[in-house]
């Protein structure tokens, strides 16, 4: 199924999926979330500027992705319906194919966020944690909202959704995870295939 997110659609994914980093935290609160999109902001700015090759900036993002980003959940997300009747053995190869791809997806876009920024505007309260409202900037272009959820449910602070002007990435990626299922007549382990050889 082919994806209406545009260029800089991918790269705000991207971006996002790092924004939180995963400390372990009792509860938590709106200034931790605030804190926290600072912080990783920054470190994206320290590899962007690292002087380091493409190739070890791309490794340096998509760690960056699987640390901060609750891919766990995102994993179950993706998987929808289907993973219900999935086996143990099943879902635990999709996370861990879920993981490698979507990590390769977005880390391979936090290049364009060179001479970037984002800037927090506001915090809400939502059920499963926060939304942290932000307007982002790429070089040459004009500012555009993106939100962040963030959530310590699964032990630590971390991102688990984004909307970048109003698209949200955790249901395109269902839509794909399904696309992908569609083309292999429902056969999870097919898929699971195909995530691992996405480039």
């Amino acid at each position: 199924m082919p994806s209406n997110l545009t260029r800089r659609d991918v790269f705000l994914s991207a971006s996002a999926l790092t924004l939180i980093a995963a400390t372990p935290a009792a509860a938590l609160t709106e200034a931790a979330a605030r804190a926290l999109v600072d912080e990783v902001v920054a470190d994206i700015d320290r590899v962007i500027n690292s002087g380091q090759s493409d190739a070890a900036i791309l490794r340096e993002f998509e760690n960056l992705f699987a640390r901060y980003a609750d891919v766990n959940i995102m994993a179950q997300y993706a998987l929808g319906a289907d993973g219900r009747s999935a086996s143990a053995s099943q879902k635990r190869a999709f996370n861990d194919a879920f993981t490698t791809y979507i990590t390769r997806k977005y880390g391979r876009q936090f290049r364009d966020f060179v001479g970037g920024r984002v800037e927090i505007q506001s915090a809400r309260q939502i059920n499963a944690g926060y939304e942290i409202r932000t307007l982002a900037y790429l070089r040459g272009e004009g500012p555009f909202e993106v939100n962040f959820h963030i959530s310590d449910k699964s032990g630590s602070n971390k991102f688990f959704n984004v909307y970048i002007e109003g698209v949200n990435l955790l249901l395109t990626e269902r839509g794909e995870i399904g696309a992908m299922l569609d083309r292999r007549g429902g056969d999870i382990n097919a898929m699971i295939g195909d995530l691992r050889n996405a480039s």
